[in-house]
This record gives C-alpha cells, structure tokens and sequence, in this order.
C-alpha cells in the first residue's frame, strides 16, 4: 500500500502537470481560425472590457489590446500553449507559474462582473501559487534534471 502514496514534493508537481495540462486544454479547444483570422476572441474580449464597470479595465483594454487585436490574439494563444508545455514538461517553471498566475488574474479581472467561469481562473491562480511557493519544478522537471532554479 504504500508504493501508491507520494511524498509532499510529488504531490506539488502533480498539481503542476495537472495545471500545465489545462493550459494545453485550453489551448486545444480554442478555434484558432476564428482567433488568428476572425478575431472572434479578441471581439467577445473587447465587449466584455467595453461593459465593464472598472474605468481601469476598460482603458487598458483600449491602451494595450485594441490597437493591436492580430497580435493579442497570438499572444494570447500562444502564451496558453507555452504555459502548458513549459508546466507539464518542468522548464522555466517559475516563469511559467507567475505568467500564468498573471493571465489568470487578468483573466479574473476582465470577468469579473460578466462571466461564470471565474472558479476555473481561481482555481488556476491557486494551484499557480501552491506549486510556485512549493518549489514544484524541484520533482519531475527538466528544470531539476538540467540543475535550473
């Protein structure tokens, strides 16, 4: 019974691959076609910050994301895609938890009043921290195993 069992260290990197692993989900579902080429995520974004009650989302939304929607719409994707392989294989760990910690909260933020999703953001932003202050990338990682961090 207790080959089953793990030791604290283990347990951290597995809420790290589970976390990498729902980036990669996120990255998966997503029509890319409709983000590279129709704008379809950027828009439902742009509505979004165009009806928030914070005059802070609303302005950086328009500063940083409307003059430039192709390349959000990549940077968007493509962090989501980065996030999980960096997650689930170990490398650059740490940067890869406090980006992704960032994009959730950003996320939590630009949804905050309009959208149901926000356990799912939460619940990422928490597992971020847990495996951050944990040292998850110390157990299964490519960091450990090059001797990174």
């Amino acid at each position: 019974m207790d080959a089953i069992w793990l030791t604290g260290a283990q347990w951290v990197a597995v809420l790290r691959i589970g976390l990498g692993l729902w980036w990669l989900e996120s990255w998966r579902h997503k029509d890319k076609k409709g983000w590279f080429e129709r704008g379809t995520g950027i828009a439902w974004a742009a509505d979004v910050a165009a009806r928030h009650r914070w005059n802070a989302v609303r302005s950086g939304f328009d500063t940083v994301v409307a003059p430039r929607p192709r390349m959000m719409a990549y940077v968007v994707v493509y962090a989501e895609l980065a996030l999980g392989l960096g997650l689930v294989l170990g490398f650059l760990t740490p940067v890869a938890l406090a980006c992704g910690l960032l994009l959730n909260l950003l996320y939590l933020v630009l949804m905050i009043h309009d959208w149901a999703e926000q356990g799912q953001n939460a619940m990422m932003a928490l597992i971020s921290l847990v495996a951050l202050f944990g040292m998850s990338w110390q157990t299964w990682s490519l960091d450990s195993a090059l001797g990174l961090f």
